[in-house]
């Protein structure tokens, strides 16, 4: 059986694929993002390092990047895969901890992997509050979901949550090859964080 799969089934609010996203959909989302002029990066969801492995080459010599993976065998895996990468086996609610650790306390971009979809509204709120609250001012987000994802009700929730966070949601062009296919929200400059928060939940949630 497929990794991603076994991992889907044992994990599947950590996972929320049955596949590897393609170089395609990586190579689509770093062409999206403004790495050129990026000093701090961090990558959410890593997987097995595809999105990472792009990110690494579009990076400025010099600039603060690392992942955050909940799933211990995926960490293991992008480490692997991308050896000079800094990959911490955390939740994405800890952005912040681990900028600090890199001695900054925001950063330009946060490009996310995370399975959206299949989280709970209460937890699509805490986490974009940390990412929020991790992007500099004129920062940018990005993250993807599935043609058809729209279909989720917990998808349709974090779409409207993003039009909340950011003055800026975009989406791309369907990357047809891909497996789904994908599409990318690229957000752009953060509003005010909304009133009326959900109380906090775990961050193995």
């Amino acid at each position: 059986m497929p990794k991603f799969i076994k991992q889907f089934i044992r994990h599947p609010r950590k996972t929320g694929a049955i596949a590897a996203s393609s170089k395609h959909l990586a190579r689509a989302v770093v062409t999206t993002a403004n790495l050129a002029a990026a000093q701090a990066v961090v990558e959410l969801g890593p997987g097995t390092g595809v999105f990472t492995e792009a990110i690494l080459q579009h990076l400025l010599p010099g600039a603060v990047f690392f992942a955050l993976e909940l799933n211990p065998r995926f960490a293991t895996e992008t480490r692997q895969r991308c050896p000079t990468a800094t990959v911490y086996h955390d939740s994405a609610l800890y952005i912040k901890k681990y900028l600090r650790q890199h001695g900054r306390d925001t950063c330009d971009c946060v490009i996310s992997s995370l399975p959206w979809g299949v989280f709970e509204k209460r937890l699509q709120v805490e986490l974009l509050d940390a990412i929020v609250k991790a992007l500099h001012r004129d920062g940018e987000f990005l993250t993807y979901t599935y043609l058809g994802g729209m279909l989720l009700p917990a998808a349709r929730d974090f779409l409207k949550l993003l039009r909340t966070y950011f003055a800026s949601v975009h989406k791309t062009p369907v990357v047809w090859r891909n497996i789904p296919p994908a599409y990318i929200y690229h957000c752009r400059n953060h509003a005010p964080a909304p009133a009326g928060r959900h109380p906090p939940v775990s961050p193995a949630a």
